[in-house]
């Protein structure tokens, strides 16, 4: 027997099967900086810069510069990435500008971390913060590059350049010139650990174990002549905050609330009738009610004596009083508390804060032995003092989420400082309206936003750090401060030259002389809280940047903590600026959790993290964590674990191979030369590239309305039914049996092209390194990512006789079946040794438009023949040589004309012809 292997037409590709990534993926970085793929995207572009319906603009939301990526990043960047790759893909011009969040907390705790407690000068301090944030900026740069997002990197925003705190500055003098800007002594967020206040964005939450305790507040005598049965009763109020009790000044009641006077164990105590059932537990006999009940609003204007000091207070009534927990009954203290404090306000209560930047309680508190004692540590001699005095009614331990410092980790204290504040009642309406000008993605966005900004109290502004724009007020005599609009330009002008660090480095005469104002006056040591360097980006890159041509951003894309962060933020100053929202898209990110639902990127202490991004990355490459955020449905919370990745390089191991098959395949094959009219195309050929093109039309509409996980799953499906398990799977024999250029084999070569080059091109946004890679096996000069999607066309030209495929492949399902039951008995061995014999009523079978030669090679079998039923439809397998046909060596294929040539008499008609005429 002749060996004829060496007139097989193989597939043959050096595109490797093992992609090896880690080792790859570096060479194509090299590639794309030294031939500067960014600009060569924009320079195809710039066309469509004109015209605003082709350009996109995606303005990156700044990371802090404080450590190295991680897993949530990594997640946002990706996202970006196939947003903006997708965009440009599509004839679009779309820049990239990253940027990094350079001031504030984060950078300037990691430096006092190292330089100590007892470095104190700012110049020093500054100069470290710098550095240490132009160092991070370099490494997140250099890890945001090895993912694969192209930007221009070389020119990055940074919020701690002089050019963006000025334009931060100059957004600041406009809401002062609206006069939006004030100094106000009321509560704000106190972290004790880094004495600072704090933005809502900067706590955490995380579960702590405080005594709750039921007080008796003795009712004045007076209390009596108003209704006698309150004479020697107490006022019962419940708290989870002793230390608070120094500080009050009132005592709240809802005013449609019922209260009732009990008697229980010899004490007479008022409180909500809705929560007598939650005390009982705690009383030492049951309660017994000795009076009918009264109104909260009856309630009102009662006095009584403060349980340990020398003084009274006075009851009102309040909305925000409820029957949920505790006594019906809250203690008020203006200074430690957002209702209290506008409760306060109502009523002209002084606003009292016995508290340091410590968190320890001051001599102001009235207790000589408690000064200087943590206002955490302060809890149990308060107790005691009012066990002591017998006004403890009972007490209980109380676990509750309660918000932390992010940084410091320490428990927030609500405490009443001077700070300078933004009037957000005066601009409400304006930035509840501007939301609802904006499209959400999700829609729940819209929400989670307008609730936080229909509760948000007026922004504290103020911080009381080193590292950030500094807040640039004087003092004069008796401390008034001086802040004007005019002030504010004047210094930005110089901050634009030599930085805000001349606030600190010229003394207060200096810079008084530089602005025209007069000497001896004090500078303010407070800088901006570090939300409105970056929600200030809209003016200070997207209206700047020549790259964005002065348009508004189409799109914010982050995750969605920052609803409360930096959309709020950035939303809030370009609504008080300008009267509009700074974006006309919001998308956002769920975020990267572990299989116990933790965030991936949580820094509390003692939790490690499971998953090293770069790890992750050199041990898997770029382009499987990228196919991972595209498989996910990112608008929820993502699950991450290495089984979960593992499936996911599975499925990148799957489209590879799909690529490699169709290189292989059309190896010998010069579209310029080769390829064959549609016209010419088999009938598979032609159902094939109609399920191609609505490949194309599926997911480019998944890419435009950002469903990414859609992308994957029809690209995924597509290369895994329709190419693998079907057409590749069913052309073998063509391929590599029919002559070179027999028109049958040109036919799905010219299709398979198509496909291989379409394929690249929907998975670049997704697969940068592996469709680069595939783009040079597919003989093309350029880079692929400066190329376009391929065309789309309507949906009924792709949907050729979809009527009739439908139909034939459910009887290939069911010859299938039939094949695999003749395996198992032993009938036949490969689906090539069957003869298939299809008794069927359908018209396009019995009429023969669909010819059993096509069905044969649709089924892998080597006959096909198709009888008219007159009874029931039937499929029957038999074993080719039980017909006379004898198998062809090359082909392996079963026919009636084997050996019809003597010079190849194992042979058919076919492969004779193909070996005759073999060069």
């Amino acid at each position: 027997m002749k060996d004829y292997k060496n007139t097989l037409l193989l597939p043959k590709t050096e595109f490797p099967m093992r992609a090896e990534l880690p080792k790859r993926e570096p060479g194509f970085l090299a590639k794309w900086r030294e031939e500067k793929i960014y600009d060569q995207i924009m320079a195809a572009r710039k066309d469509a810069a004109a015209n605003p319906e082709t350009t996109f603009i995606l303005h990156d939301g700044p990371p802090f510069a404080n450590g190295d990526a991680h897993m949530g990043h990594a997640l946002n960047m990706v996202l970006k990435d196939i947003v903006l790759k997708y965009q440009n893909m599509s004839g679009h011009y779309s820049p990239f500008i990253p940027g990094w969040d350079c001031h504030g907390l984060p950078i300037e705790h990691k430096v006092m971390k190292e330089l100590g407690a007892a470095e104190t000068d700012p110049i020093k301090i500054r100069e470290k913060c710098e550095a240490t944030a132009r160092h991070f900026v370099g490494v997140q740069s250099e890890q945001f590059q090895r993912l694969g997002v192209f930007g221009d990197w070389e020119n990055p925003y940074l919020t701690l350049d002089p050019a963006y705190e000025a334009e931060t500055l100059r957004v600041f003098a406009t809401l002062v010139e609206k006069n939006l800007v004030y100094q106000g002594l009321r509560p704000v967020l106190w972290s004790t650990g880094c004495q600072t206040a704090l933005a809502e964005a900067e706590i955490e939450y995380k579960e702590k174990v405080d005594p709750a305790i039921y007080v008796k507040f003795p009712l004045a005598p007076e209390a009596a002549q108003k209704f006698p049965e309150l004479k020697e009763a107490s006022l019962l109020v419940w708290t989870t905050t002793p230390w608070t009790l120094p500080a009050n000044l009132a005592v709240a009641v809802a005013p449609n609330l019922d209260y009732a006077l009990y008697e229980v164990a010899g004490q007479r105590i008022l409180l909500g009738t809705a929560l007598l059932a939650k005390l009982v537990q705690h009383a030492p006999s049951e309660p017994k009610q000795i009076a009918s009940p009264w109104k909260g609003s009856q309630l009102a204007g009662l006095t009584y004596q403060h349980p340990f000091l020398d003084r009274t207070g006075q009851v009102f009534t309040a909305d925000f009083v409820t029957a949920e927990a505790g006594t019906g009954l809250v203690h008020i203290a203006p200074g430690h508390g957002q209702d209290d404090y506008q409760l306060g306000q109502q009523h002209g209560l002084p606003i009292l804060a016995p508290v340091d930047d410590r968190g320890c309680l001051t001599a102001e508190a009235g207790v000589p032995e408690l000064t200087g004692v943590y206002v955490f540590k302060a809890n149990k001699p308060i107790i005691d003092i009012l066990k002591g005095k017998g006004l403890l009614f009972a007490e209980e331990e109380y676990r509750h989420d309660y918000p932390h410092c992010w940084r410091s980790k320490t428990p927030i204290v609500f405490r009443a400082v001077k700070q300078w504040f933004i009037k957000v009642d005066a601009f409400r309406a304006d930035a509840l309206a501007a939301i609802d000008g904006v499209r959400w993605i999700p829609e729940n966005g819209r929400n989670r936003i307008r609730g936080a900004v229909e509760t948000r109290p007026d922004w504290c502004i103020s911080r009381q750090r080193t590292w950030g724009i500094p807040l640039p007020v004087f003092f004069g005599e008796g401390e008034q401060p001086l802040l004007s609009e005019k002030i504010v330009r004047k210094f930005a002008d110089l901050v634009e030259k030599e930085g805000a660090g001349i606030w600190f480095s010229r003394s207060a005469d200096e810079l008084a002389a530089a602005l025209g104002l007069p000497l001896g006056l004090r500078k303010g040591r407070d800088t901006l809280d570090v939300w409105i360097d970056s929600g200030t980006s809209w003016a200070a890159v997207v209206a700047k940047r020549p790259e964005f041509l002065g348009r508004k951003a189409d799109l914010y894309l982050e995750g969605s903590d920052q609803h409360r962060g930096w959309f709020q933020s950035s939303l809030l100053t370009s609504v008080a600026a300008t009267g509009e929202a700074p974006y006309k898209n919001v998308l956002t990110n769920g975020f990267v959790v572990d299989q116990e639902r933790k965030k991936l990127s949580k820094s509390n202490e003692g939790y490690q993290k499971p998953v090293d991004l770069m790890s992750l990355v050199n041990e898997h490459g770029a382009d499987v964590l990228r196919l991972w955020v595209a498989s996910q449905d990112y608008q929820d919370d993502i699950p991450f674990s290495h089984d979960i990745f593992a499936r996911v390089a599975d499925t990148y191991r799957s489209i590879r191979n799909t690529l490699r098959i169709l290189l292989g395949n059309i190896s010998d094959f010069d579209a310029e030369k080769d390829a064959v009219a549609p016209e010419k195309w088999t009938r598979l050929d032609r159902y094939i590239h109609a399920r191609y093109l609505e490949l194309v039309r599926e997911v480019l509409r998944h890419y435009e309305g950002y469903q990414f996980s859609q992308v994957y799953h029809a690209i995924n499906r597509f290369c895994a039914v329709e190419l693998s398990a079907l057409y590749v799977d069913v052309l073998k024999d063509r391929m590599y049996c029919d002559a070179r250029t027999g028109i049958a084999r040109r036919s799905a070569q010219t299709v398979m092209a198509e496909v291989a080059r379409g394929l690249v091109k929907l998975l670049a946004p997704i697969m940068p390194f592996t469709t680069e890679e595939a783009w040079s096996f597919l003989g093309q000069k350029t880079l692929v990512h400066t190329e376009t999607f391929p065309a789309t066309v309507d949906k009924e030209t792709a949907q050729l006789d979809s009527g009739a495929w439908s139909t034939i492949l459910e009887l290939r399902s069911q010859v299938n079946e039939k094949l695999e039951a003749a395996r198992r008995d032993k009938k036949i061995g490969k689906s090539l040794e069957a003869h298939v014999e299809i008794t069927t009523r359908h018209p396009e079978l019995v009429e023969g438009s669909v010819q059993p030669s096509a069905l044969e090679e649709l089924f892998i079998v080597s006959k096909v023949v198709i009888k008219p039923a007159e009874g029931e439809e039937s499929i029957t397998v038999t074993r080719a040589e039980e017909h006379g046909m004898k198998k062809c060596v090359r082909c392996w294929k079963y026919w009636d004309h084997v050996g019809s040539n003597a010079e190849h008499p194992e042979l058919c008609d076919r492969c004779t012809e193909v070996v005759l005429n073999w060069r």
